[in-house]
């Protein structure tokens, strides 16, 4: 699990104790109203809401859910269509983008602007305005998209909050699993807010046994709001079987090297292109290389992935504990790394 992601689960685990003081609940109401909702509502949001929203902002600081004086404690420095597509972290999010929805290659980017080194937003609308939009905030330091909004891709004349529950889930379900991956494996709760002026409905998808959802949704109109805010997202597209394979059969050594998200993230690849490459007989530097990415930026992701696993097998029990350094085991796992991205399969025959 990420820092990122440790400290997003702890900032809710201790937001749900809180009493947040009634000045800066109605200040958050009116913020999430304006930002969110684009109407006031004069109810009091439900105080578990209130904490979630709070806990959220602090790590999304954008309009979303955060109030303008949390978002005017960070400089966002907008960027044109040209910079962010040159950009690494905007480079890397359009591709992931339009992996999941090729149809958004041919929208806009209407908008588009950075905090360094903590996020990087990108707005794209179908061409005409007025139609299909799509908004995606990025972690900068992961490459995690952390929070999208979909708005206007269904017909305006039945809004989303108008279908049945079953039908609502299935386009949410869609949404999640077509940019995440799978989501079977997460446990689904909806429910309404109180929100007088304009039905909102809130849906959270949780890792059974978790009360502490992964992927937080709001619905409202015509708008799909999705967040991460906790845990680890369980996707299907995140780990692929037999990257190199012997005998015909997968070579599960090289991978639980190479299923690195982190990995995937530096070389700008999915799991399926990073195998269909190495199938051709290259290697990972060479792959790599292609991608300006060094055999040592290589070698240090992988390594420290495999490292920080082992720490935590210890602290958990799993292992004994070897009272090495951090820096020892790095040393000590780099053989094996290069052993991997250093084979090559056999190239298939033109024959």
């Amino acid at each position: 699990m990420t820092i990122e992601h440790k400290i997003r689960e702890h900032l809710h685990h201790e937001a749900e104790k809180m009493d947040c003081p009634p000045a800066i609940s109605k200040r958050i109401e009116r913020s999430y109203s304006k930002y969110l909702l684009r109407k006031r509502s004069q109810k009091p949001m439900k105080k578990r809401m209130i904490a979630g929203i709070v806990a959220t902002a602090i790590l999304i600081p954008t309009a979303a859910f955060a109030a303008p004086t949390l978002i005017d404690m960070l400089t966002r420095t907008p960027m044109t269509a040209e910079q962010i597509k040159t950009d690494k972290v905007g480079k890397a999010t359009l591709e992931k983008l339009y992996r999941a929805f090729p149809e958004t290659k041919s929208f806009e980017i209407i908008e588009a602007s950075a905090v360094q080194g903590v996020q990087t937003s990108i707005i794209l609308q179908e061409k005409g305005g007025g139609g299909k939009k799509i908004t995606l905030h990025t972690n900068s330091a992961t490459g995690e998209i952390e929070h999208i909004i979909q708005e206007n891709w269904e017909s305006r004349e039945k809004p989303l909050t108008d279908l049945t529950d079953l039908e609502l889930k299935s386009k949410v379900d869609h949404l999640i699993s077509t940019l995440y991956g799978s989501i079977e494996a997460y446990e689904f709760t909806m429910e309404q807010m109180e929100n007088p002026d304009q039905k909102t409905l809130m849906l959270n998808y949780a890792q059974k046994g978790s009360e502490r959802p992964v992927y937080q949704v709001m619905v409202q109109d015509n708008t799909i709001s999705v967040s991460v805010i906790g845990g680890e997202t369980a996707s299907s597209n995140s780990k692929v079987e037999g990257f190199f394979s012997t005998d015909g059969l997968p070579d599960y050594f090289a991978d639980a090297y190479l299923n690195d998200e982190k990995l995937f993230s530096l070389l700008n690849m999915s799991p399926s292109e990073l195998k269909q490459e190495l199938a051709k007989g290259k290697s990972v530097v060479e792959i790599a290389a292609a991608k300006n990415v060094s055999k040592q930026q290589v070698i240090d992701v992988i390594s420290k992935t495999q490292v920080d696993v082992q720490l935590e097998a210890e602290h958990n029990g799993e292992i004994p504990n070897n009272n090495l350094s951090y820096e020892q085991l790095l040393k000590a796992i780099e053989p094996k790394v290069l052993q991997v991205i250093e084979y090559k399969a056999e190239a298939p025959s033109n024959k």
